[in-house]
């Protein structure tokens, strides 16, 4: 279970980050929709997992390798961003979230078994 630090850190590092990807977005990964939908920080606070949707490509994965070419320049605009607001600038870990494609998922399938449901029932 995180400590109340480190939820307040890894929401700091989430807002950051996120606006950090408004503005810069293109130069790190192109045209594609990345949102940030969460972080978690180990409990030293020198790793922070982030955790990215990507839209509007194909291979995710592509742009999620794309961004931790740019890792170490992220990581200096963060530092720059919360400098006044933490000691530690943590690492820097990014992950592919799915879980938006998995709940599409699970919500299409729903959908079909209420279709053949509905088909069987109206027999």
């Amino acid at each position: 279970m995180d400590s109340t630090r480190q939820l307040k850190y890894a929401r700091l590092i989430q807002k950051e980050i996120g606006t950090l990807f408004q503005r810069n977005g293109t130069g790190y990964y192109g045209k594609a929709f990345v949102t940030v939908t969460g972080a978690k920080v180990s409990p030293d606070l020198g790793i922070a997992s982030i955790y990215l949707s990507v839209y509007g490509v194909k291979d995710a994965q592509a742009v999620i390798d794309q961004i931790y070419t740019h890792q170490k320049e992220i990581r200096r605009e963060l530092g720059n961003k919360i400098r006044h607001q933490a000691r530690i600038i943590p690492d820097l870990r990014f992950f592919l979230d799915e879980t938006l494609d998995y709940a599409e998922k699970i919500n299409k399938l729903l959908e079909e078994t209420k279709k053949k449901d509905d088909e069987i029932s109206g027999d």
